[in-house]
C-alpha cells in the first residue's frame, strides 16, 4: 500500500473520530445555526463537484459516475438540510391567536 493512501485514509479516520467528539457536544440551542452553517458548505461542496465535472476532458467511466453519485447525495443533503432547518425554526414561531368570538364559543361562555 502507498504512503500517501495510507497516509489519506489515516487522516480521513482521526477527522470522523474529531468530528463526532464536536458535534456530540453541541447543545441543542446551535443544532439550527450549525446546521444551516453546513448547509452553504455542502453547497460549496456541491458547486465544486459540478465545476471538477464541467472542466474534465476525458473521464472515465468510474470518475463521472463518482462525481454524479456525489453531487446527487450532496444536492440531497444540502435540501434536507434546510428542510430541517425551516421546520425546527418553524416550531419558535408565534400561533396565530383566534379572534375573540372564537375563544368565546370554545370555553362555553357567551353574553347570555
Amino acid at each position: 500500500m502507498e504512503t500517501g493512501l495510507l497516509a489519506n485514509l489515516a487522516i480521513l479516520v482521526l477527522a470522523g473520530f474529531v468530528g463526532f467528539a464536536v458535534i456530540s457536544k453541541v447543545p441543542n440551542t446551535l443544532h439550527t445555526p450549525l446546521m444551516s452553517g453546513t448547509n452553504a458548505i455542502h453547497g460549496i461542496v456541491l458547486l465544486g463537484g459540478l465545476i471538477v465535472l464541467g472542466h474534465l476532458e476525458n473521464p472515465s467511466v468510474v470518475d463521472a459516475i463518482l462525481l454524479v453519485v456525489a453531487i446527487a447525495f450532496g444536492m440531497i443533503n444540502v435540501i434536507g438540510g434546510f428542510l430541517v432547518t425551516d421546520r425546527m425554526l418553524g416550531m419558535f414561531k408565534a400561533k396565530p391567536q383566534a379572534p375573540a368570538a372564537e375563544k368565546i364559543a370554545s370555553n362555553g361562555k357567551g353574553d347570555s
